[in-house]
């Protein structure tokens, strides 16, 4: 089992940042990958970015540029700096963490709200 524990949401204007940590502890295997999700109200979940153990990264196309992902291995902590943000950046953010052991170990953190006022 992997647990996550994130923080740093919050309510922030327009044009604002935040920053976003998710620490993870248990069973965690070297090579992992940790990454960001978000669910707005009645839409579906979707990716922000990834970051794997080597550090190659991946976003989605309407963060490029103002958000940025990185980790510190040592720790097993995955962060998300969030500049410019918009108000369609409003949501409950996710942590993910999964590795490969034969099978797809796959979990999630709790969720942290980030509201971006206009």
């Amino acid at each position: 089992q992997v647990q996550l524990v994130e923080s740093g949401g919050g309510l922030v204007q327009f044009g604002g940042s935040l920053r976003l940590s998710c620490a993870a502890s248990g069973s965690i295997l070297s090579i992992n990958v940790m990454g960001w999700y978000r669910q707005a109200p009645g839409k579906e979940r979707e990716l922000v970015a990834i970051i794997t153990s080597g550090g190659s990264t991946n976003y989605r196309d309407s963060v490029k540029g103002r958000f940025t992902i990185s980790r510190d291995n040592a720790k097993n902590t995955v962060y998300l700096e969030m500049n410019s943000l918009k108000p369609e950046d409003t949501a409950v953010y996710y942590c993910n963490y999964y590795h490969i052991n034969y099978q797809k170990y796959d979990y999630w953190g709790q969720g942290t709200q980030v509201t971006v006022s206009s």
